[in-house]
């Protein structure tokens, strides 16, 4: 069963649906053959605007399914999120833990882990490009087209799953932080909510590394913009060291880094020890908003632009 096949498969009795348009079986990019019934699609559907969210939500459903039994079929595909979490947490924790003074006291494995949650986060953003470019390189998108579904349903599709992906990661961190001695000092609500922020950027993310994935040509000049783009975002921030002590120009990067303000703002909901540097900007003061308007500002800016990205690529 390709790919294809198994988006439109009926969640009833496994065969395609009647009037659904289907891919041809030899695979050639472009190719379109729908059944004879296609033309009654709309009409067997509720109508009005119901009926198209309701659509468009299945259909959106239907291509995260996909992406995760592509997860089920290959577990490697998580390493990032499961594997690196693991070791970032042990070496930074232990290596840099073990001459690192916070300013103010504290610990430096509370302090740490806020930071690891959201570096690691941010660096297994990309993988929303890479799978997008993966998808476009492959001809799998040219097969979705060949399917009376919503096309923006591939880029929303993608990002839910990779948000899963994330929760994953998020859950490991702090496993794995708890058995290295990291201990949070709010309450159960407040640390959710700080889980719930770093998703929220963690989401944020994907869109802008869905346009990189869009532009690029193959899925290795993703991974080589995205890696470009996504490693200083990670370290030139807070979210290892205090930025105290960086030089007045880079500590100034650092505080608007919005790495930073979702790190602060974690750690500040999780009670552990957050170093507020001598010069103080708007993010500094105000992390927590800081996090959730680059968040959305970033979904604002990027979704549009990616459906258009992805409308240009996939237009004959």
């Amino acid at each position: 069963m390709t790919d294809v096949d198994y988006v439109y498969e009926s969640p009833t009795s496994g065969s395609v649906p009647s009037g659904s348009a289907v891919a041809t079986s030899d695979g050639r990019d472009g190719a379109r053959t729908t059944t004879q019934g296609a033309s009654r699609v709309s009409s067997a559907s509720p109508s009005g605007t119901v009926g198209i969210v309701l659509s468009h939500l299945r259909d959106v459903w239907v291509i995260t399914r996909r992406s995760l039994v592509h997860i089920m079929r290959e577990p490697m595909q998580l390493s990032d999120v499961t594997v690196q979490p693991v070791l970032f947490t042990v070496l930074f924790v232990y290596i840099f833990g073990s001459g690192m003074v916070i300013p103010g006291g504290g610990s430096y494995t509370n302090f740490a882990i806020a930071g690891l949650l959201t570096m690691n986060l941010v660096t297994s953003s990309m993988g929303t490009g890479v799978g997008l470019a993966t998808d476009l390189a492959t001809g799998m998108v040219e097969r979705f087209r060949t399917l009376p579904m919503w096309r923006a349903s591939v880029l929303v599709g993608r990002t839910i799953s990779d948000l899963l992906s994330a929760a994953v990661c998020a859950t490991i961190v702090a496993l794995t932080g708890l058995v290295v001695g990291w201990r949070p000092e709010h309450g159960i609500l407040s640390v959710l909510a700080g889980f719930g922020v770093a998703l929220l950027f963690s989401y944020a993310l994907t869109w802008p590394t869905a346009c990189l994935g869009l532009i690029a040509k193959a899925p290795e000049s993703a991974m080589s913009i995205g890696f470009v783009v996504i490693f200083p975002l990670a370290f030139v921030s807070n979210s290892l060291v205090p930025t105290n002590h960086m030089p007045s120009w880079l500590q100034t990067v650092a505080d608007w880094n919005p790495v930073s303000a979702v790190t602060s703002s974690v750690r500040d909901l999780f009670g552990n020890p957050n170093p507020v540097p001598l010069h103080q900007g708007w993010p500094v003061n105000h992390p927590l908003e800081a996090a959730v308007v680059w968040s959305l500002a970033l979904i604002a800016v990027s979704a549009p632009l990616a459906a258009y990205l992805f409308r240009r690529r996939t237009t004959d």
